[in-house]
């Protein structure tokens, strides 16, 4: 075969192995194409991972898209909500709506609900960011419009209420707020105009603010969150007490952290992080009540036993743990508050997780009225069928500790929310003498519609409510660092 008639087939068949590992080298660098599914707006995260010895190995890409609804699009009533994956595996996506998330899903198809009821007519911004397993994240959004016309109310059947109690003698009660961006885009105590607007609906000054810190963010690689000096001087400098729950985990969250099982802070792994925290506590030099690990008898955090990898009796040793350090260090100004969610079926023993008086402070309850909310029903319960149960165990189990509700709220769903937080604030004086503090979940959270500003029927009956003198506002600006008593 002549020469030239050589070359010729062997530079076509180059071009042809060329065009047919072309995409597979894109792929081996990491790059996916972008693919708009509607016209939203995706992005394309790619890291790289370490091996041990130092030298480079895989990729990880991640690239997504919303599949509905469409970007631009007018939406009314229930809608769903779909993102695709075009590129890798993620551990979850979290939905969010304005910057304020609304729930997450952990499995394909990633999708959920979104009831565009609960939001004002108008433009919103819908939000999905995925979360690769090594720390990468890649979001997608689009725009649409909000557009409910507003229905003729149908009576709603209440359930029998239990009847009002008299106002009585009661000592006074700390009370205050978990606060959710919902008021001005931003959490309390960072932006602390969030907390004048919450004041400004209920009509009284809070004597409690209330924010979470993990450990640790773990995203991609592990950091560690200091002693939160500077929100916690914004609530003392407002004559509020800080209430700061704090969890030995890694955001983002999961029931799985294999670095942050018990065993790890039992065996001192982070020792030294635990004091350095301690030691800048100390001198901050002001009284703070301490929430660690709360809701340790459920099964949703990664500090309960029974998940994890947590052994039973790993959450007493732990917890005694991480207090010895605090004592050792001489930091005398932290409250500590052992707090679990009201008993429920499944969960663990109270009896079996409480580190015994020496080490508790306070107690405390988390419990929600979940009403028929079509996320998590549960159907509707009053106050007293929520908390009556839990609070009689524990008034038992630690019976000379002053007791805190560290997270309470109610839905729109199935009842009455303003006849709810009537109730509520009317009995917590007169029928639970050991609750010495309160503190509302006003925040948004996995689609749960919290807020007292769901309705204006609700967020008046709560200011009504809280106006009881049983109710103290901020005074507390200059309080002595010592262990906070409850009022008398």
């Amino acid at each position: 075969m002549a020469p030239t008639r050589i070359l010729s087939k062997t530079l076509a068949l180059l071009f042809t192995l060329a065009a047919l590992f072309a995409p597979s080298a894109l792929a081996a660098e990491g790059i996916s194409p972008a693919k708009s599914l509607g016209g939203d707006k995706t992005t394309t995260a790619t890291t790289s991972a370490t091996k041990p010895n130092g030298t480079a190995s895989s990729k990880e890409v991640l690239s997504i898209a919303t599949v509905k609804p469409g970007n631009g699009t007018t939406v009314s009533g229930t809608i769903a909500w779909e993102v695709a994956v075009l590129a890798g595996s993620p551990s979850k996506v979290e939905f969010i709506v304005d910057g304020s998330g609304k729930f997450s899903d952990s499995s394909a198809p990633y999708n959920g609900t979104l009831d565009t009821t609960k939001l004002s007519n108008g433009s919103h911004t819908l939000s999905a960011t995925a979360y690769g397993s090594r720390g990468v994240k890649a979001t997608t959004s689009v725009t649409v419009k909000v557009a409910n016309v507003e229905p003729e109310p149908e009576p709603t059947p209440e359930p029998e209420p239990e009847p009002t109690p008299e106002p009585g003698t009661s000592s006074p009660i700390y009370w205050g707020a978990t606060i959710g961006t919902q008021l001005t885009g931003n959490q309390a105590p960072w932006d602390m105009t969030a907390v004048t607007k919450f004041e400004e609906e209920t009509k009284k000054k809070v004597s409690l603010v209330q924010f979470f810190q993990p450990f640790a963010n773990c995203n991609p690689g592990c950091s560690f969150y200091n002693f939160p000096t500077t929100p916690l001087e914004n609530i003392r400098l407002h004559g509020s007490i800080p209430v700061l729950s704090w969890s030995s985990q890694s955001i983002p969250s999961s029931k799985s952290e294999p670095d942050f099982q018990l065993s790890d802070v039992i065996s001192g792994r982070y020792d030294a992080y635990i004091r350095e925290f301690a030691t800048k506590a100390k001198a901050w030099g002001h009284p703070f009540f301490l929430r660690f690990n709360w809701e340790m008898n459920g099964k949703w955090f990664p500090w309960s036993e029974g998940v994890n990898g947590n052994q039973p009796g790993e959450f007493v040793t732990a917890w005694r743990h991480v207090h010895d350090i605090f004592s050792e260090v001489g930091t005398t100004n932290a409250t500590w508050v052992w707090c679990p969610n009201i008993e429920w079926n499944g969960g663990s023993s109270l009896a079996s997780q409480y580190p015994g008086d020496a080490y508790v402070d306070w107690t405390g309850i988390d419990g929600y009225n979940r009403g028929t909310n079509p996320t998590n029903p549960e159907g509707w319960k009053t106050f007293s069928q929520v908390y009556k149960p839990t609070y009689n165990t524990i008034s038992t189990l630690a019976s000379s500790k002053p007791m805190m509700i560290g997270e309470v709220a109610s839905s729109e769903y199935g009842g009455s929310k303003a006849a709810w937080m009537k109730d509520m604030l009317a009995r917590i004086p007169t029928e639970y003498q050991k609750i010495k503090a309160l503190l509302y979940f006003d925040k948004y959270d996995s689609n749960m519609d919290w807020p007292l500003e769901t309705s204006t029927s609700a967020t008046t009956a709560f200011a009504e409510g809280i106006q009881s003198p049983a109710y103290v506002g901020n005074t507390f600006t200059s309080l002595s660092a010592t262990k906070i008593q409850p009022l008398s």
